[in-house]
């Protein structure tokens, strides 16, 4: 099939590796795979075009600022005059601004929901805006149970909807833990709590500083590894708290699934997930996890897997923590189990078929729509 993708791209996140592994296995399958990537420069791009590049993917950068929409639908439509079998877009930018462009051309569109932050109300307004759009797609792909729940009530024709959890492969060698713990500036020995995310509301790196004064018996190093808005807030919470000299701040680390390796510990504390890149790559890295029962998480991993604790609860988060802390044996066994089921559950053929059968889905249901031309 001749497949276009649209995506706004940032520089690192989840969003950006599951496209990334999404597209680079499409053409590996012998699929001709083109990706248009919307941003206001190209070095904004770049980190996330490099790994297409090398693998021969079609990369076509639309660089336009914050609001020259006309132009980006033009360029859009001029990429349509590939004539792809279908479209797939991700993210709120594609969905809701260019989705229409091919539809009105009578090509298939397809999207993936990765998942809705909340957060301001402009940024629910948003979202609001791209679920409305989602009704109007041929097919929409929701990484997860409780998102497509949340998707179903929203208005998306359960006919047209399609629960897809993301899968996951190592994208670069792992770090030896005396490596890792060096480039992350880490002391060799001593207890580390790892976190890797967005540095925003939806991930709760709050909560996880506010269970640190729960864990004053623990001789403990969390490593913060993400940026973000809430950068500044976190800060002054962790200094209010009396802890700041516990944390160890990392901005963004491209190819950060290197260095899981230097933790004891995995915390996921968002307040809201699909199914995060993230824990993927704690598990594959064997390392013991604690983590928030929220969206696709306990589809992802049981209790057999990790210790799952509800969200906004930062005792409970401590109480993970200091039980990982105390029976390491138990601890790793669960970390083993879950590098197994992340083996045999997540792997990317599969993956990659399921998402065929549904542009071939859609294809068929557009044929059979379109009156014949007498």
């Amino acid at each position: 099939m001749r497949i276009l993708h649209i995506v706004a791209p940032a520089a690192f996140g989840g969003l950006e590796r599951v496209v990334q592994l999404l597209v680079t296995g499409q053409a590996g399958s012998g699929h001709e795979v083109h990706v248009a990537c919307v941003s206001p420069d190209l070095e904004g791009v770049a980190p996330f075009v490099a790994p297409l590049t090398a693998a021969g993917i079609h990369t076509h950068p639309i660089i336009v600022g914050g609001r020259a929409y006309a132009r980006e639908r033009a360029a859009i439509r001029e990429l349509c005059r590939l004539a792809p079998d279908v479209v797939h877009t991700h993210g709120y930018r594609p969905d809701v601004l260019d989705a229409s462009v091919p539809r009105h051309q009578d090509i298939p569109i397809v999207t993936t929901a990765h998942g809705f932050t909340g957060g301001p109300w402009r940024n629910r307004l948003y979202e609001y805006l791209q679920r409305r759009a989602f009704r109007r797609f041929d097919a929409v792909v929701a990484v997860a149970r409780p998102l497509g729940e949340r998707l179903a009530r929203s208005g998306v024709p359960r006919s047209r909807l399609h629960v897809v959890p993301n899968a996951w492969r190592r994208s670069a060698p792992a770090y030896e833990r005396a490596a890792a713990r060096q480039a992350l500036g880490l002391p060799a020995e001593g207890f580390v709590v790892g976190w890797v995310g967005r540095l925003s509301g939806e991930k709760g790196a709050d909560v996880l500083i506010d269970s640190l004064p729960h864990l004053k018996a623990v001789p403990l190093t969390v490593s913060m590894i993400g940026g973000g808005p809430d950068r500044h807030l976190l800060h002054a919470r962790a200094a209010q708290l009396s802890v700041a000299d516990q944390i160890r701040w990392h901005d963004a680390v491209p190819a950060a699934e290197r260095l899981y390796t230097a933790f004891d510990v995995f915390v996921l504390s968002s307040r809201t997930e699909g199914t995060p890149v993230v824990l993927f790559e704690a598990m594959a890295a064997g390392v013991p996890i604690v983590t928030t029962a929220v969206g696709g998480v306990p589809d992802v991993v049981s209790r057999d897997e990790a210790a799952l604790v509800p969200s906004e609860d930062s005792r409970a988060l401590a109480d993970g923590i200091r039980d990982v802390y105390t029976h390491t044996a138990a601890a790793a066994r669960r970390a083993r189990a879950a590098r197994m089921r992340l083996e045999r559950d997540y792997s990317v053929g599969p993956w990659l078929e399921r998402y065929t059968n549904i542009y071939q889905l859609v294809a068929r249901r557009r044929v059979v729509a379109t009156p014949a031309v007498a």
